[in-house]
């Protein structure tokens, strides 16, 4: 809040000898009609919080790239898509993390950053990263952004960015945040260097979107987010069964979690399997989960009972 400067000490001021004003006389009426307005202005700011805090189950919808906002934000530890902002030239680059976690920073040479897995400050995470966007829009080169209030109402990510779907880039490490600089140092060195010890080899599929492979200390697996309601999908892969859903021998479908509304299933694989030979077995099971979508009528005995399991290996991230 801008402070209100005083214009002059007149009013301030009283000399030693001249009488104390006699305080104001307070009414019934008066004092009725100054609690009205602070009920009010109570209420407004009330609502204020609760449209603010509201929680949306869904905040990357109605983007034909939600699949691929969930799973920068919850499975990809290092990767950037460059934003087309509406009516703007400008361009802003979405990165998984940034230095220290910042929601948002503009470099010295003018390049400028939105950070996605950072904590929700309110109910809407479209609407907090629209906020963090709209500052690195006008901040200076040099500056980190990181807001600590709630947003409040305004624009969301919907109404800031261009239709088109964002286009991903998976990198081995965090050197893009230093990229130009000749012997980067100090904090944002450090914590580059931190994050690039914590990230695991990952490499995003060409045959299906949103589909990701990584490479742990003892598996390889695959995390994929699909784009279907939950309890469609879910009866799809019911239909589908255990050998249905296999990618192949030695693989293993281990469960699924849910993410900012969407289902991301998880499978195990070997150690040696590479991203390239998941692309034909990924593929065809695409094409078994559209077929097992498209299957109207309820479920067999059977498949309600593949569907339990699959609902007993289910976690909720956000």
């Amino acid at each position: 809040m801008t402070p209100t400067r005083i214009r002059s000490f007149s009013g301030l001021l009283r000399s030693a000898g001249e009488p104390k004003p006699s305080p104001p006389q307070i009414t019934q009426e008066s004092d009725i009609s100054t609690r009205r307005k602070l009920a009010k202005a109570d209420k407004a700011d009330r609502a204020d919080r609760t449209a603010t805090s509201a929680f949306v189950a869904r905040p990357f919808a109605g983007r034909a790239d939600e699949t691929d906002w969930v799973a920068l934000r919850e499975v990809v530890p290092a990767a950037t898509a460059p934003l087309t902002l509406k009516g703007s030239e400008l361009t802003v680059t979405l990165s998984t993390v940034l230095p220290m976690a910042w929601p948002g920073m503009v470099t010295v040479d003018g390049r400028r950053f939105l950070g996605l897995q950072v904590n929700s400050r309110s109910g809407d995470a479209s609407r907090d990263l629209a906020a963090v966007l709209e500052q690195v829009v006008t901040a200076p080169p040099g500056t980190s952004v990181n807001p600590t209030d709630l947003p409040g109402p305004g624009l969301r990510l919907q109404d800031l960015l261009e239709d088109a779907p964002i286009e991903v880039t998976v990198h081995d490490g965090f050197d893009y945040w230093v990229e130009g600089a000749e012997d980067p140092d100090g904090e944002v060195a450090a914590s580059m260097e931190r994050a690039n010890a914590s990230v695991v080899p990952t490499v995003k599929l060409t045959s299906v979107p949103s589909g990701y492979w990584c490479r742990m200390k003892e598996r390889a697996h695959l995390r994929w987010v699909l784009p279907e309601d939950e309890d469609a999908l879910l009866d799809a892969m019911a239909r589908l069964g255990v050998a249905g859903l296999s990618l192949g021998p030695s693989t293993r479908y281990v469960g699924s979690f849910r993410a900012h509304g969407l289902l991301v299933p998880v499978w195990d694989l070997p150690w040696e399997t590479e991203a390239d030979q998941l692309e034909a077995p990924v593929a065809a099971l695409r094409v078994r989960l559209d077929e097992a979508l498209a299957t109207s009528g309820g479920l067999n005995e059977d498949q309600r009972r593949a569907r339990s399991g699959l609902l007993s290996r289910q976690l909720t991230l956000r």
